[in-house]
């Protein structure tokens, strides 16, 4: 069911890569309530993925961008305030990539240049996406930017390797950059920290159906789906929640919250 929640609002979408993914979920969500937006992914992860088939789905276009470079950033920020014929009033930023999980790598044997990539990719981009926003002045007042993140930021989970770090340094920036968006422009900064979730990026790190079998037992609500990350990612992009900015809020069925739960203790 749509609300109209985004009618009118102009946005980008980072990172759809095919229907399993949070940000084509998003794009879909974002377009059944009203909103106009352009889509916007790695030239590589691109040739990868089905971007073409939603961006026909959804009625926009797309525009190729690294999101590691600020002049393709620069370039984006330009083309899609004059491709929607205006400012912008919502970002998603859903980027994750670690070399050291691709490659098998041990978190205590990493390559250092692959760690750098990683960071680069997965953190320091929610960085460089802000700051040319910020710079060009493209967000309209009370607008919302939200990146996607994952509990291992705040806690052990061993084989999420570098991504971990990589989470923690993107909430760190959501908050610190937040504070400026908030202070001189009236704009959100929020990141989600989602349940485990099974898209093509998630499925790449080791023992990942673990990962979201064990947190579908300590959940008291099971898993938060990428389509329920979709529907909330609509409430933060909406006018509802105009006062909420530099938080971390977790979106897991009540994982984050639970010491154990009694079908963890019969398992074991």
């Amino acid at each position: 069911m749509a609300y109209n929640l985004l009618k009118g609002k102009r946005g980008i979408i980072f990172g759809a890569l095919d229907e399993k993914s949070i940000a084509w979920k998003t794009a879909l969500s974002a377009h059944a309530e009203g909103a106009t937006f352009v889509l916007t992914n790695a030239p590589i992860a691109m040739r990868m993925g089905q971007i073409k088939e939603l961006a026909e789905q959804t009625g926009s276009q797309i525009i190729p961008a690294d999101a590691t470079s600020v002049e393709e950033l620069d370039n984006l920020v330009a083309q899609a305030q004059e491709i929607l014929g205006g400012k912008l009033d919502f970002v998603l930023h859903s980027i994750g990539m670690s070399v050291n999980v691709r490659k098998g790598r041990a978190y205590t044997d990493e390559k250092y240049d692959f760690t750098a990539k990683g960071w680069d990719v997965s953190a320091l981009s929610f960085h460089k996406v802000m700051q040319s926003l910020y710079k060009a002045d493209a967000m309209n007042e009370w607008g919302s930017i939200v990146a996607l993140t994952y509990m291992a930021a705040q806690r052990v989970f061993p084989d999420y390797n570098d991504m971990a770090d990589n989470k923690a340094y993107l909430e760190s920036v959501a908050r610190s950059f937040g504070y400026f968006f908030g202070k001189e422009k009236n704009v959100r900064v929020n990141t989600i920290s989602q349940s485990p979730t099974p898209t093509t990026a998630g499925q790449g790190v080791k023992g990942f159906d673990g990962f979201i079998s064990y947190a579908e037992k300590m959940s008291p609500l099971g898993n938060a789906s990428a389509q329920d990350c979709a529907d909330y990612t609509m409430t933060l992009f909406s006018d509802l929640t105009r006062k909420v900015t530099m938080q971390n809020l977790f979106h897991d069925g009540g994982f984050s919250n639970t010491g154990v739960s009694q079908e963890v203790i019969e398992k074991f």
